[in-house]
């Protein structure tokens, strides 16, 4: 059930964290700003003395951080995800500055949980995981120096969230009911199926697909009925696929 207090709807994902201490700056972030959802995938050391340490009083957010094992996991139930990434992608996502792309994320907070993903402090994040998120946010930087280390960027992405949620000027939210990420990644499961059965896919070749499909349907934002149309129509082509593999005897039935 979502919480009534949009603030408390926006996840932080770190995604394969290598250092202790920066875990434990985030969630001091976080806690300036009055977020508390802090989703770790895989990180390679915690819980750990050094993150309670950096953590500087903000330990109920280490303390009630959820670890994953897939970014699929940490992306569970959410309704829009923005990948926080400075590297341009070919077939990316639809991207934003950090104020922009945060009031978007915004708009969707009133619907359910969404998230801010970060890479790992080294490489950031991978196409593959960019590809999991609806859209792109990248933080304006000096082009002559660009990184941020990791806390930092959560600590100007969580200050933009707040300002976002504040402001009387946040864009309307969606009418429809926002499709979640496990009912997207289920449609998406589905067209690949009928894809490979219908010979439309060769799985042995298939090039670039589902990652064209993939940004459609992020740039669509789909709602949960939408999501059930296309389902069923999937469904119903399923079905006549299959009574046409019957022979002609067994279908007069």
């Amino acid at each position: 059930m979502n919480r009534s207090d949009p603030l408390d709807n926006v996840r932080i994902v770190l995604s394969h964290p290598s250092h202790p201490g920066n875990i434990g700056a985030v969630a001091r972030a976080m806690k300036t700003m009055g977020l508390e959802s802090l989703y770790l995938v895989n990180p390679r050391i915690f819980p750990d003395k050094e993150a309670e340490v950096r953590a500087a009083g903000a330990w109920d957010i280490l303390n009630h951080a959820r670890v994953c094992e897939e970014l699929d996991e940490a992306l569970g139930g959410t309704v829009l995800a923005a990948a926080v990434t400075a590297r341009i992608r070919d077939l990316s996502h639809e991207a934003f500055d950090a104020r922009s792309g945060v009031h978007e994320l915004c708009r969707y907070a009133g619907q359910g949980p969404v998230a801010l993903v970060f890479g790992t402090e080294m490489s950031g994040l991978t196409t593959a995981e960019v590809s999991r998120c609806q859209i792109v946010v990248h933080i304006p930087a000096n082009p002559g120096y660009s990184s941020l280390n990791l806390a930092s960027a959560v600590q100007v992405m969580a200050y933009e969230v707040r300002m976002a949620l504040s402001s009387p000027l946040l864009p309307l939210p969606p009418t429809g009911a926002a499709a979640d990420f496990d009912e997207v990644e289920r449609l998406l499961h589905h067209l690949e199926r009928v894809a490979i059965a219908s010979d439309f896919l060769d799985p042995g070749e298939p090039r670039r697909l589902m990652q064209r499909m993939r940004r459609l349907f992020a740039r669509a934002r789909l709602d949960k009925d939408e999501v059930n149309i296309l389902r069923g129509m999937l469904n119903a082509v399923e079905k006549r696929m299959e009574a046409n593999r019957k022979p002609s005897g067994q279908r007069r039935g």
